[in-house]
């Protein structure tokens, strides 16, 4: 990876019993078999021992029953799931839902300031962003949004626009540069640390909500100081405002053949829960190098997201970081294995897509990219734009997010493909 590459991502790369499995488990036509079996075991209430590592997997829910949770090493009661649930929504700014196990931070002035901040923000979001890219996914990827699962690499934490696409998906894949880190003691936080850690949660989701990308280098400087690390404050916080009911969330590591292992810490997270029409939501963060140096073609990566079916993926915001010469072996896993890519132009290059035969539908008006992206201006795309056919977008997306010149490009794959 170039130390251009390397700044770019730290600045811009946007760069978490029978009865459970059963309502957690995809039909064969969504999922390949191999997917729902090991989403049948994980789900499995046990205890995995491997060396030292010795994680209480089982928690008994108010409906009585078994969800396999590492609720210890998050730092959560192990009564029941509810706090699961609570703890995302008291970091969303959302009262309890039933009892509430946090009522020493909603107390706390301080949280009804973040509470009416964040109201604030999604209540923008929702008219600018949400409501406007779910009508021109149904319209325009309703294929694409009805696979059982959805690759987002360099997405981060970006559950938000990862579910405003696809918001019918069950299993959702984000990969970043951002750590994996237990969530604090919330009923032990002191009212200060409840008041910087929230106003840093605030500060770190603003942009992504207002302009739809992470600024990685501020979102660490925001959080760093606080009690909330890493990516599972901020992936909780957009699941709860977009109505996910959080039921568990485990530590996993995939194995060498990519099969998901629960662990008591790691560099992956899976949280588990339901989505506002009942149905399952699964979203897995990894942090994953996804440079040719970090990510070969057979990586345990990989092969967990071919596991799920050729899902389609979506790429946004991803500091053109596939238009490197670094980056060529996950540039043509998503040309080779995807179903569809849905993109800004900062994700695989124009030129790749048309080369491997891909239907390539344009969205929106491009124009060229920022001045700090320029060495990756894609004059081949501003032709395209200008000569052949293209549809409005009456939202704006990814680096480019003013309505009037940002872009979006759905490719399908065509008759042949090419890992050039």
């Amino acid at each position: 990876m170039t130390l251009q590459a390397l700044l770019r991502i730290t600045r811009l790369q946007t760069a978490v019993l029978p009865t459970l499995a059963a309502s957690l488990a995809l039909t064969s036509c969504q999922l390949p078999d191999q997917a729902r079996q090991w989403l049948s075991d994980i789900t499995s209430p046990r205890t995995v021992t491997g060396g030292d590592v010795n994680v209480r997997r089982t928690v008994a829910s108010e409906e009585h029953r078994q969800l396999s949770a590492s609720p210890v090493s998050l730092n959560l009661p192990t009564q029941s799931s509810a706090p699961f649930n609570d703890t995302a929504r008291v970091l969303a700014g959302l009262p309890a839902s039933g009892r509430d196990y946090f009522p020493e931070i909603r107390n706390n002035p301080s949280w009804a300031n973040h509470k009416a901040k964040l109201d604030r923000l999604w209540a923008d979001f929702g008219s600018r962003h949400e409501a406007p890219i779910r009508s021109w996914a149904s319209s325009q990827i309703g294929d694409l949004q009805s696979s059982g699962a959805l690759f987002y690499p360099f997405g981060g934490p970006d559950f938000l626009y990862a579910n405003a696409f696809f918001p019918r998906t069950e299993t959702i894949v984000l990969c970043g540069l951002e750590s994996c880190e237990p969530l604090p003691s919330l009923s032990q936080l002191g009212a200060g640390e409840v008041s910087s850690s929230m106003d840093g949660l605030t500060t770190s989701i603003k942009t992504a909500m207002q302009f739809s990308f992470f600024i990685t280098k501020d979102m660490r400087h925001d959080l760093v100081n606080t009690r909330f690390k890493g990516v599972l404050p901020l992936i909780l916080t957009f699941m709860a405002r977009s109505g996910q009911r959080v039921e568990s969330v485990d530590f996993v590591r995939l194995d060498g053949n990519g099969q998901p292992v629960v662990a008591s810490s790691g560099n992956g997270l899976l949280i588990r829960g339901y989505g506002p029409n009942g149905g399952a939501k699964r979203v897995f963060y990894f942090r994953q190098d996804l440079s040719d140096g970090g990510l070969s073609p057979g990586s345990p990566l990989l092969r967990f997201v071919s596991s799920l079916g050729r899902p389609p993926a979506f790429v946004k915001s991803a500091s053109y970081l596939m238009h490197e010469e670094g980056f060529h072996n996950i540039r043509n896993y998503l040309i080779n294995n995807c179903r569809g890519i849905v993109q800004d132009p900062s994700g695989v290059p124009y030129r790749n897509l048309v080369a491997s035969g891909a239907d390539v539908r344009l969205y929106g008006n491009y124009q060229g990219t920022l001045d700090m992206f320029r060495s990756h201006q894609q004059q081949d795309l501003i032709n395209a734009y200008q000569q052949g056919q293209t549809q409005p977008l009456n939202f704006g997306i990814g680096y480019l997010y003013q309505p009037t010149r940002t872009s979006l490009m759905v490719a399908r794959p065509g008759l042949h493909v090419s890992s050039r």
